[in-house]
């Protein structure tokens, strides 16, 4: 079945009326029974299974009922929170990423349809995860008030699902496209890449006729639009945050002289990691004492590596990953300086995280970023995405000035106590679901009643 095909199926019963029925869960205030989809939730690295861990706990603490339907990675959940366990074929996995699977492992059609797409060079979770959830959801119709996608954005998501659908779209990865052809060095790289992002195609088509958008930042809203060429009117801005219980000044953590933080999930353009690298070459001239700690996976390969190489930084860079949170915290902590070096970020949650610490910031000006930092000089220090020398000096000036660090960290962390946490994107999240769940109720209603 084509992608194509599979749009037009699923689609068929999108205008179709499910008939008058009562609505729970409305405008007078019950506790929601809400399924929260994340195709990808890993927890140690990108911003998906952050955002599912965090959003779905603060709304078991509103006292709504919260099961999260999830596929490899599995996110880690808190207390009060269920998760379903909805597999994959996991053919990303480590130690064996782009795996065959053996002929036993094959369920279904979903199946062969997921190793198909990656054999030719394509990207099928979101697709194939959206059709496993469609099945699984139509099992269990009338257990949920709203159903709340996390970015899948897959053609198995149209049509009656049963409840009220909400999309949250943290960016257009039209972007992360755009930013790798741009970096693509030959014709054969940005064949790949195109192929790659074909998803990206169904996920313009789904946005489009999703009823009920949420977004993290007025960057991406307007992103979404211009990208995906969803109505203005149907996207809400709802900021998430960090965990400020967690994310918290400790002066009892000592302070590592040089030591710079930053968060990179992969070695991709949009990360900006490798302009990070070259400014710590230039950094160590005038502080021998400077080096990296980068909170994710070490690339073998690849602009980063070439990097580490090419200006000897082997022994100042170092990579973790799969740290505990005490263990993350306490790295940021310790920082003199934390630094997000994105070329674009639809919010940015390592800058948030780090601002909660205390940790003082540079970070660039790229998409949404400065809505979370701040002003130049205020609450951060900002420079121009894709710039290594303004990188260089503004984390000199960090390294060089005590009290600098100590008013930005302050001053820092007072933003996001009042504009960025989790309890307040909970709260948002819900009136959200609740006017999509009144939406549906009066567009159920027969004519004439009302």
């Amino acid at each position: 079945m084509t992608a194509e095909a599979i749009a037009a199926d699923t689609g068929a019963g999108a205008s179709e009326s499910a008939g008058v029925r009562a609505v729970p869960g409305g405008a007078d205030g019950r506790p929601l029974r809400i399924a929260l989809l994340s195709y990808k939730g890993n927890p140690f690295c990108g911003g998906q299974g952050v955002y599912v861990r965090h959003l779905s706990r603060e709304l078991a603490r509103l006292g709504h009922s919260v099961e999260v339907i999830g596929a490899q990675p599995y996110p880690v959940l808190d207390e009060g929170v269920r998760l379903t366990e909805l597999p994959s074929l996991d053919l990303y996995r480590h130690p064996d990423p782009f795996r065959t699977p053996k002929p036993g492992e094959y369920r279904d059609w979903i199946d062969s349809l997921e190793v198909a797409t990656m054999w030719t060079g394509g990207f099928p979770e979101p697709l194939t995860f959206s059709l496993r959830a469609r099945r699984h959801l139509a099992a269990r119709a009338g257990e949920f008030d709203v159903i709340h996608d996390n970015q899948t954005l897959g053609y198995g998501l149209l049509g009656e699902l049963g409840a009220p659908l909400v999309t949250t779209i943290h960016h257009p990865i039209t972007v992360d496209r755009q930013l790798d052809l741009a970096a693509a060095p030959n014709w054969r790289r940005r064949a790949s890449v195109r192929r790659w992002y074909g998803f990206t195609r169904m996920q313009k088509r789904v946005a489009r006729r999703m009823p009920s958008v949420l977004t993290v930042s007025g960057t991406s809203k307007q992103q979404i639009t211009e990208h995906l060429g969803v109505r203005s009117d149907r996207i809400e801005v709802v900021h998430i945050g960090a965990d400020t219980e967690l994310f918290s000044p400790d002066p009892a953590v000592p302070e590592i002289p040089g030591r710079i933080v930053t968060t990179s999930s992969a070695d991709v353009p949009l990360k900006g990691l490798v302009h990070l690298v070259e400014a710590l070459a230039k950094l160590r001239a005038d502080h021998p004492q400077a080096h990296l700690v980068v909170v994710g996976k070490r690339a073998e390969d690849g602009p980063v590596a070439q990097a580490i190489e090419r200006y000897g930084l082997g022994g100042a860079v170092e990579f973790v990953k799969g740290i505990s949170d005490a263990e993350l915290v306490d790295l940021v902590r310790g920082a003199q300086a934390a630094c997000v070096p994105s070329l674009y970020e639809g919010f940015s949650l390592p800058a948030a995280e780090a601002m909660a610490t205390g940790t003082p910031l540079v970070a660039t000006t790229g998409g949404a970023i400065p809505e979370v930092a701040g002003r130049d000089g205020e609450t951060c220090l900002a420079v121009p995405p894709g710039d290594p020398a303004a990188l260089a000096a503004a984390l000199g000036r960090l390294l060089g000035d005590e009290r600098l660090r100590a008013r930005l960290g302050a001053a820092g962390r007072e933003r996001v106590l009042s504009r960025f946490t989790w309890a307040g994107a909970a709260q948002g999240t819900a009136e959200l679901y609740r006017a999509a769940i009144d939406r549906q109720g009066r567009t159920a209603l027969p004519r004439g009643a009302g």
